[in-house]
């Protein structure tokens, strides 16, 4: 009979380890997890808005090399007016266009602020040598 308590004796009660440490907590911990919670929230709108940040740079970036690239195609083809026309329509809204003409060669460079408030300029840069008989201004 060696694992029994005597008829008259009382067994100590055993808690259960979680219900101590809750007890023993005192109620200092509360909200912990809601403010863990909101800084993880913080944290991924954060990563949220850089994410999209990157994407809206890159796309307006390659949007800014295309409109280069018809600009000086089309200048060196004799049209620049027409380039022009093509490279508004491709860049984005209120992108600066620049053709210059270098001896043989016409460069058009295209550059757009991708944030207003922020002072950050994109943009792309386009050679295109001269056709016989085309004149590019």
């Amino acid at each position: 009979m060696g694992g029994r308590a005597p008829a008259g004796s009382r067994r100590p009660v055993r808690r259960s380890p979680l219900r101590s440490v809750r007890a023993g907590r005192g109620g200092r911990d509360r909200g912990a997890v809601s403010v863990e919670a909101a800084l993880a929230l913080c944290g991924l709108a954060v990563f949220l808005a850089l994410a999209v940040g990157t994407i809206v740079t890159v796309t307006g970036s390659i949007r800014c090399v295309d409109a280069a690239r018809e600009l000086a195609r089309l200048a060196a083809r004799g049209e620049p007016e027409r380039g022009r026309a093509v490279a508004a329509e491709l860049a984005p809204s209120g992108a600066r266009l620049e053709l210059m003409r270098e001896a043989d060669v016409v460069v058009a460079v295209v550059s757009a602020d991708v944030l207003r408030p922020i002072p950050l300029r994109i943009g792309g840069r386009a050679v295109a040598a001269l056709e016989p008989g085309a004149e590019a201004t």
